[in-house]
């Protein structure tokens, strides 16, 4: 028999239910089939499956749709399952990134057969790895459909605080060449590597954007990641290439993000690897004011990439909200404050009751 969910748990002992079915990136199935079946015991939602992606539905005619998503797979387990709790804190892989988020959206779909608003429970895999096998983006473009709505939450962790939107990402190789030669005559040729300095100085000495997007400040970075360049000990080399990530503030578009590196680098030979854009918060749309009044506290800018980008594309505003600590994600330590779980609960059941 494979594993069973039991939504009647409080929500952390359910957290850490979940927690303990291993699900890293491209190995969900277990706790996928465990999701689809618990969530089929629940004669108010209509469920549908793709891959180990679940979609479960109301269809109560109400006047608006929400979607609450989050991804059930986690980064490579280091040491750290089973789960334990130790002073109010539930310790193992995947607790803050997102296992909580997610134990708190099921509890949600079961307790609350008649909500206030229709609600869309998405819950993906392959978020943890490259964006090409990511579930939200296969459901966007195999059932769009599946995905639509008034405004979305994604349960990401952020200790509790609305994060509005997010930032956009690119990678650039900015490259320099030169012409090869033996280092024992190093005058006869011209070494890439040495060519490479104005590209870290041109780094070292920019200063990051800081634009204020719908009320909530972004912070920018546009730094080296990586640096690659040489033949041999004794080869002069003719190539360097200088990785670098810019982390865009959702004012820019993936096209003008690409043309403000194409500024910073002119003169220098530039080549883009990947992208994604960012997404505005949409704080200012009605379903998301609610959602506002409903959790409380002061927002702030999602500073990184999260799958909010995807549904700004399908044109649903977007904010993050769970209860884990990011700061804690992927860490051999991770954990969550039980507590939080509790809290990030009430909070929803509030702003759907």
């Amino acid at each position: 028999m494979g594993t069973r969910l039991d939504l009647t748990q409080d929500v952390g002992a359910l957290t850490a239910r979940i927690v303990d079915v291993e699900s890293v990136s491209g190995h969900e199935k277990a706790l996928a089939d465990a999701v689809e079946e618990a969530l089929r015991a629940l004669p108010h939602l209509t469920v549908h499956r793709d891959g180990d992606a679940v979609v479960a539905r109301t269809a109560l005619g109400r006047g608006e749709r929400v979607v609450i998503a989050g991804h059930i797979d986690t980064v490579p387990v280091a040491g750290n399952l089973p789960s334990r709790v130790e002073d109010g804190l539930l310790y193992g892989c995947g607790t803050s990134d997102m296992k909580s988020g997610i134990a708190v959206a099921l509890r949600l779909a079961a307790a609350l057969p008649e909500p206030s608003r229709d609600v869309t429970y998405v819950f993906y895999d392959c978020e943890e790895i490259e964006v090409e096998r990511n579930g939200l983006l296969r459901l966007s473009r195999r059932h769009p459909d599946w995905l639509a709505g008034d405004f979305a939450v994604l349960m990401e962790p952020t200790d509790g605080v609305i994060e509005g939107g997010c930032q956009g990402t690119l990678r650039a190789q900015v490259v320099t060449r030169g012409k090869r030669a033996h280092s024992a005559r190093s005058w006869l040729g011209v070494n890439a590597v040495h060519a490479a300095g104005p590209v870290l100085a041109i780094l070292d000495g920019h200063r990051a954007r800081r634009p204020v997007v719908d009320g909530l400040e972004y912070h920018e970075g546009l730094n080296a990641v990586a640096i690659n360049g040489g033949v041999a000990g004794n080869v002069i080399p003719d190539e360097c290439v200088v990785t670098v990530n810019y982390r865009f503030a959702p004012d820019l578009s993936l096209e003008a993000a690409q043309e403000h590196v194409r500024g910073v680098f002119d003169g220098f030979e530039v080549h883009f690897t990947d992208g994604a854009p960012g997404a505005r918060p949409g704080l200012s749309h009605p379903v998301a004011a609610a959602f506002l009044s409903a959790v409380g506290g002061e927002p702030r800018a999602k500073l990184g990439w999260t799958d909010v980008s995807l549904f700004s594309g399908l044109g649903v505003p977007a904010v993050n909200y769970g209860p884990g600590d990011p700061n804690l994600a992927h860490q051999r330590g991770e954990y969550v404050a039980l507590e939080k779980i509790v809290e990030c609960e009430r909070r929803m059941l509030d702003w759907l009751s």
